[in-house]
């Protein structure tokens, strides 16, 4: 599998909010990433209809 192609600056980011390091995000399926960053930060994987209202 190739590493994943994102910057060493948002590598960085993802590795200090995921507790993680920089080779573990740069190889983890980028899916798997966002759905780690929405646990982390609390967000519900789509969308909430209260933004609507």
């Amino acid at each position: 599998m190739r590493p994943n192609q994102i910057s060493l600056e948002t590598a960085q980011m993802f590795s200090e909010k995921l507790n993680m390091p920089i080779e573990h995000v740069m190889h983890t399926p980028p899916h798997i990433l966002m759905a780690k960053l929405q646990e982390v930060e609390g967000k519900p994987d789509t969308e909430s209809d209260a933004e609507t209202e």
